[in-house]
């Protein structure tokens, strides 16, 4: 499981996995499984194949890292339909983190914990779609749930955003309004179409369940990009591509993501 270190392991079976079980009703109607753990459970799927998690942890005093990146526990970037579930959100979530998606390398200023789920086939990702508000993976909630403050990113098209298509636009949701409100002041500063989602029904993400609101405050951001956006962010829009081709607009929007942090 890729990143995961010893703070991280440690951290499973703390206080942040002793809060109440998630209410889980009927899957979402695109979802084929209604849980993070039912999908770990199917023996048709196999991780590192079909699936695979890349989390981290940090320590409050981490001495793997250089004094120009500290590290900065109380803060979560997740993605919880990485890889080719939702294209770009893997490596944004990494870029947001304070990583370089091609070589995990500390770009510089704050480093923040971290965790994200991806598709790893080459074709037919969407069916390991877990919708936010089902997520129960154990190191996302211990990990969100040890955070005063989280990020999520997702992707979706133009018209589920209610935008013609084409259109390249970040829908800022999430139950923690004052963040909301420095994201979108930072990505429109950025030069990106941040709108907020508030009237965009579930790509609102204010669900009390949804991961990225399972922090300490009981709040967070969420960011829902569309597939142009994130088209832009890429010059080789492939899984093996994009860690290796990533653009300005890429690093901009990540820039004013962590300037809002």
């Amino acid at each position: 499981m890729g990143m995961q270190r010893r703070a991280v392991l440690a951290a499973i079976g703390g206080a942040a996995l002793a809060a109440p079980a998630l209410s889980v009703q009927a899957a979402a109607a695109a979802d084929v499984y209604p849980s993070n753990t039912a999908l770990y459970a199917d023996p048709a799927l196999v991780e590192g194949s079909d699936w695979g998690r890349r989390f981290r942890r940090h320590a409050a005093v981490d001495d793997s890292e250089t004094a120009t990146s500290p590290a900065l526990p109380g803060t979560a970037i997740v993605a919880p339909h990485g890889g080719g579930i939702e294209p770009g959100t893997s490596e944004l979530c990494l870029a947001i983190a304070g990583y370089h998606p091609a070589t995990m390398a500390a770009t510089g200023g704050a480093l923040y914990d971290f965790w994200m789920f991806e598709g790893l086939r080459a074709s037919n990702n969407g069916v390991l779609h877990v919708t936010s508000t089902h997520c129960d993976d154990p190191y996302a909630r211990s990990i969100c749930g040890g955070a005063t403050r989280a990020v999520s990113l997702h992707g979706c098209t133009p018209s589920q955003a209610g935008f013609p298509e084409g259109t390249q636009a970040v829908l800022v949701g999430g139950g923690d309004a004052a963040l909301r409100t420095a994201l979108r002041n930072q990505l429109v500063a950025a030069g990106f179409t941040a709108v907020d989602a508030g009237a965009v029904g579930e790509l609102d993400g204010n669900d009390p369940a949804n991961i990225v609101n399972r922090t300490l405050s009981g709040a967070g951001a969420q960011l829902e990009l569309t597939t142009p956006l994130r088209t832009a962010m890429f010059a080789t829009n492939t899984r093996a591509g994009r860690r290796n081709t990533t653009t300005t607009a890429f690093w901009a929007f990540a820039g004013a993501v962590r300037a809002a942090l």
